[in-house]
């Protein structure tokens, strides 16, 4: 199979089922899925959908690890011309309901692990008018049924370039999760410019959620170059390595939380040798763990820099520049330079003035990889893509010599294990507690995640509030990875004429004597 040559996410399954049916597209917890029978499985998903009153652009939500039933999800929706929407299963159960409202899906595809979060959500659903269970349930149709009980004859619909294939959220600076539409465009472009190496004998590894770009989007590109995908339900350090030996994985996205467990736990014994690339990227590394990554696997590694918004990679930093101890060991805090088909500015986000080399500004990208935009925000839409073709990234970084610098965001997001958080809606949440009378939520750093937040809090006075019941209150209504890890009581937040936080401030003692500002 040739990536190139893919036109939309139907493309992949239909052409890997006509090329090599009896070949393996996916191994999953000793699941051995051929070509033809994801093909057919797509097919009867895609009847089942129709049958339901799925059609062109309606949104179809998956709540869910990762699983088989996800591809046959997305392969199913692109043969129908409809929209994948994969929901965090991480988020706590008014988040998950916010998303899948928001995407106004019909159809909610859902495992029976969260039962317990569906009876907390399913009566503020404003759209969802079939709910299918993975597994069993006493009030809802199960997945296997409701898939089976269609034809597997299913003549997919002629995709077009500005089809919406996946729909995927992203937190927002006010406290709304945004829709990020990604389109075949947006695929075909990333597919015809980024260098992974894949082919049909690649045994490529997604142990990263798909709900994110890096886990979806990933797998996907490995299937489109007809490589093999050997996915986890959930990252399991132990047994992703033992999974590599047994499976011979050649191919891997990681974020640096990952590298740095599986540095954590024993590994002597086992078979790495297969492994030919890591690509790692999604939040910065410390040079100390790459370097005893690469030894413990000793193969090439690929540093990625991108965003949802941009379906993912916009720069490389290449293997040949992976140099510890050598003339080009500088690079290493680069992430590199823009793939083909990408252009990269820094912006004097004031100005709007383009800086040169070692003036830090904000990150401007423009390429066809860029979404179509944020589902039902024109406005939202309108200030990270103000025209010309250009994204405004929010990342503030510098350019020397044509590799890109992260120094530190222009917003106040915060990157914890790779997971984006953002504090405005952090904010949002905790000022629910009566204990408190004011908050602001920064990024501190984190010898294990990178960063996480910590809650700067001004108590209601004579409240009683204690920093274990704040975090319990966020716990309660935040899923985990936003909740923050500590709490500090304050007499002042600095803010300022307009009313805004200076985060900036709040910030700085946290991170004196580091040379960037993120982790």
């Amino acid at each position: 199979m040739d990536i190139r040559e893919i036109t939309g996410v139907a493309d992949i399954i239909l052409t890997g089922a006509a090329e090599k049916p009896d070949a393996e597209i996916l191994v999953f917890e000793g699941r051995r899925i051929t070509w033809a029978e994801m093909r057919e499985r797509a097919a009867r998903v895609a009847n089942a959908l129709t049958a339901d009153g799925i059609g062109p652009r309606d949104r179809v939500a998956y709540l869910d690890k990762n699983g088989v039933e996800y591809f046959e999800l997305a392969f199913g929706c692109s043969f129908i011309k409809a929209v994948a929407v994969a929901v965090n299963w991480r988020l706590a159960p008014p988040e998950m309901s916010y998303i899948i409202n928001d995407a106004e899906a019909t159809v909610l595809v859902i495992h029976e692990e969260f039962a317990g979060q569906l009876a907390a959500f399913e009566a503020d659903l404003t759209h969802t008018t079939r709910i299918v269970v993975i597994g069993s349930h006493d009030t809802h149709v199960s997945y296997d049924e409701w898939r089976d009980a269609q034809s597997s004859a299913c003549d997919p619909l002629p995709p077009a370039g500005d089809d919406v294939s996946m729909q995927l959220y992203t937190s927002g600076t006010t406290g709304l999760p945004k829709g990020a539409q990604l389109t075949n465009d947006n695929f075909r472009a990333l597919f015809s410019v980024v260098e992974w190496q894949m082919d049909a004998d690649t045994r490529n590894m997604a142990v990263m959620p798909l709900f994110h770009i890096a886990g979806s989007g990933w797998a996907l590109f490995g299937m489109g170059s007809g490589a093999t995908t050997i996915m986890t339900r959930e990252f399991d350090p132990v047994a992703a390595l033992k999974l590599i030996e047994d499976e011979k994985v050649t191919h891997a996205i990681f974020v640096p939380a990952i590298l740095q467990f599986f540095l954590m736990v024993p590994s002597d014994g086992i078979d790495l040798t297969s492994m030919e690339l890591i690509v790692y990227g999604a939040s910065p590394i410390t040079q100390d763990v790459l370097v005893k990554s690469m030894e413990q696997f000793g193969c090439e590694y690929m540093q990625v820099y991108g965003l949802t918004e941009t379906t993912g990679v916009v720069t490389q930093l290449d293997p040949a520049d992976h140099d510890p101890g050598g003339p080009r060991e500088n690079l290493l805090r680069s992430a590199g330079k823009p793939v083909g088909g990408v252009e990269v500015r820094i912006v004097d986000s004031e100005t709007g003035d383009e800086l040169p080399d070692g003036e830090v500004g904000e990150v401007w990208i423009r390429t066809a990889q860029n979404m179509l935009g944020y589902w039902n925000m024109p406005e939202e839409t309108a200030k990270s893509m103000p025209g010309d073709g250009w994204f405004l990234s929010g990342d503030a970084a510098y350019m020397q010599d044509g590799y890109l610098y992260i120094h530190d965001r222009v917003k106040d997001m915060i990157i914890s294990g790779g997971e984006n958080v953002y504090p405005a809606e952090v904010e949002n949440a905790l000022m629910g507690h009566e204990g408190i009378a004011d908050v602001a939520v920064i990024g501190v750093p984190d010898d294990k995640w990178g960063e996480v937040g910590k809650a700067l809090v001004i108590p209601v006075p004579d409240s009683g509030v204690t920093e274990d019941g704040i975090l319990a209150f966020a716990r309660e209504r935040l899923a985990g990875f936003k909740c923050p890890k500590s709490v500090d009581f304050v007499e002042a937040i600095p803010r300022n004429p307009s009313g805004k936080i200076l985060k900036r401030e709040l910030r700085d003692p946290f991170w004196e004597g580091r040379e960037r500002r993120v982790n």
